[in-house]
């Protein structure tokens, strides 16, 4: 296995220099947020904590995962190892997009193969990119399944929505960024599907001495059950941000990335995710994806007891911390955010 290091980061910051958008960030308003010591963060704390959204919705493609897929194609480009086949990829929607759009600024074919619970959003935008689509299977894993056959039979490029190297660096890329905005920043908060973006994300992080908390809904926890059995292991996958958070199983570089010291991995309810995605847009009116509002809602959950299969449920800040939360994607059917006329 190829152990990512912040070398890796670094050159694919440079590959990717001005072919994504730099990361905007806006402070959370005073009050919002509880802290570890049950205060809220508001003028009246002596040491009040700062959170900043990391708006990475507002990425090409609508996710981070452009940053990933832009590195994989430059990359193999550079070393002259792109077929004429093109490349193809698995993915419930965002790596895909990324893909594909990545694949026509360069000139190159894309295969895309998603799983049925893809939303039709990330669907039309895919064949807008120009990409050959193909839906197989109820969940990512079958959908992957056909794509390695495919990569086989065709000599297409097989890339990954999260599980390779390339595609975990350029995700890393966006915590320098975040971490050159905001000065002195302790912790980055970051949803998990299976670990390209919190693998990036926390090698990065850890360089600068940065702590990273992973969240998971409770019923997609392929990170947690890893770093509780030691080894990536396959878990049952069913929650409302199954289309981007689905995974099976975690990576093999993502699991060695939680292992440090400085990673904490928690999970959240489902009913938790829908209320943090909803307050985003009652009081921003921003919409994002449920994976996005995962990494929200660790902050905002209420306090709950941790179960058996639960080692801790959210995230509270101390005093005087100061925190970045990643909205990773907005590509989502708004129309269930709208609530009725006097709700």
């Amino acid at each position: 296995m190829h152990q990512l290091t912040y070398d890796d980061i670094k050159a694919a910051t440079d590959r990717i220099a001005g072919h994504v958008r730099p990361v905007a960030v806006a402070p959370v308003d005073p009050g919002t947020i509880r802290t570890a010591q049950g205060g809220l963060l508001d003028a009246r704390s002596e040491e009040p904590c700062e959170v900043w959204f990391a708006l990475e919705f507002m990425q090409h493609t609508g996710s981070f995962k452009a940053r990933g897929a832009q590195n994989f194609i430059q990359a193999h480009r550079e070393a002259k190892t792109l077929p004429d086949a093109g490349v193809t990829i698995a993915s419930g929607g965002n790596a895909g997009l990324a893909c594909a759009w990545a694949a026509q600024q360069q000139g190159v074919r894309a295969t895309v193969f998603l799983p049925t619970v893809a939303p039709a959003v990330k669907v039309a935008k895919l064949r807008d990119f120009g990409a050959d689509v193909r839906v197989v299977g109820a969940e990512y894993a079958e959908a992957l399944e056909a794509c390695e056959e495919f990569a086989a039979s065709s000599g297409a490029l097989a890339a990954h929505a999260y599980d390779h190297p390339l595609i975990a660096a350029g995700a890393g890329t966006l915590l320098e960024e975040i971490h050159a905005r905001i000065p002195g920043l302790d912790t980055v908060v970051v949803a998990v599907g299976g670990g390209g973006l919190f693998a990036g994300v926390a090698t990065a992080a850890r360089h600068h001495g940065i702590r990273t908390v992973a969240v998971e809904p409770e019923n997609c926890r392929a990170l947690n059950a890893a770093i509780e059995a030691g080894r990536p292991v396959d878990v049952p996958v069913d929650s409302v941000a199954v289309d981007a958070l689905g995974a099976r199983r975690a990576t093999a570089l993502a699991l060695d990335a939680a292992r440090q010291d400085d990673v904490r991995s928690v999970l959240v309810p489902d009913g938790e995710i829908v209320r943090a995605r909803q307050e985003l847009w009652d009081q921003r009116r921003v919409a994002v994806e449920h994976a996005a509002a995962t990494a929200l809602a660790a902050l905002t959950a209420p306090d709950l007891p941790a179960g058996p299969t639960a080692p801790s449920l959210g995230y509270r800040p101390g005093s005087g911390e100061r925190v970045a939360v990643v909205l990773c994607g907005a590509n989502t059917d708004p129309s269930d955010l709208v609530r009725p006329a006097g709700s």
